[in-house]
């Protein structure tokens, strides 16, 4: 699954920088010349971007990535995803189609999410003090949907769309922080949340992982995982993650919302 990571961090830097930052300007050069980044130097890249290459490298550094190396590895591993969901040729063929595959992708979460991890969430998200989420792209917009839903319950949630904020967050969280995370394929922990490993586990966060990954059950990285049946395909994705976050924001005000919350 990692052809998925480079495009989405580049798209994560631009569209959370401002006009003038240089790491939006690299993200943006990078998106545009992915197969000239295969064969380039970080010298090359810094002279094509007109900017230096201390720059690159602290860039690289900024969006979670260990240095060059990695980022030229995920050029050189990047095959551009997007496969159309229908072969016909009519709109109303299109539309029809589509909307069966996204009412699949729903009916799958229905008969797969296990609701009573929905409920140890909200519970969690009602006792913690402080409660954060966190995705990528169409992932942080489900987050955003959510911090929006439990706000109208009296219940803030944080959260940040530039990739990097997320990680220096995650760095810092303790064991009064619940983090949910919402990564569809599963991703997000490639490269996430490596710095909470140096941490004594009672010292760490609760973290809830959403996810279609199937392979999320098996890993110790996070203290629940919610899992869905997936397709994993575009017309699921980011359907099937707003569904789960509509059961959580419905969950909660049915459990919570005409109480106070809970934070000694």
């Amino acid at each position: 699954m990692s052809y998925w990571k480079l495009p989405i961090i580049m798209m994560s830097e631009i569209v959370s920088s401002r006009a003038d930052s240089t790491n939006g300007h690299i993200a943006s050069y990078i998106l545009r010349h992915m197969d000239e980044l295969k064969n380039d130097s970080i010298r090359d890249v810094a002279a094509k971007a007109n900017v230096s290459s201390s720059s690159i490298s602290r860039f690289c550094r900024d969006i979670g990535l260990q240095d060059f190396g990695e980022l030229k590895n995920l050029a050189t591993s990047y095959q551009p995803p997007y496969q159309p969901q229908t072969n016909a040729i009519e709109p109303k063929v299109v539309l029809g189609e589509y909307v069966n595959a996204v009412t699949d992708s729903l009916r799958m979460v229905r008969e797969s999410v296990d609701m009573r991890i929905i409920d140890r969430l909200c519970k969690d998200i009602n006792i913690f003090p402080r409660v954060a989420a966190f995705g990528m792209m169409k992932s942080e917009g489900v987050a955003m949907g959510l911090q929006a839903d439990l706000a109208l319950m009296g219940k803030y949630l944080y959260t940040k769309l530039p990739f990097s904020e997320q990680l220096d967050y995650l760095e810092c969280a303790d064991e009064k922080d619940l983090i949910i995370i919402f990564s569809y394929k599963g991703v997000y922990y490639d490269y996430g949340f490596s710095r909470q490993s140096r941490k004594s586990k009672a010292h760490r966060p609760k973290v809830y992982f959403i996810t279609s990954d199937p392979s999320a059950k098996e890993r110790r990285d996070y203290d629940e995982v919610i899992w869905f049946n997936s397709r994993q395909n575009l017309s699921s994705h980011p359907y099937q993650l707003q569904l789960i976050a509509g059961l959580i924001a419905e969950r909660y005000s049915q459990l919570f919302a005409s109480c106070k919350p809970d934070t000694d």
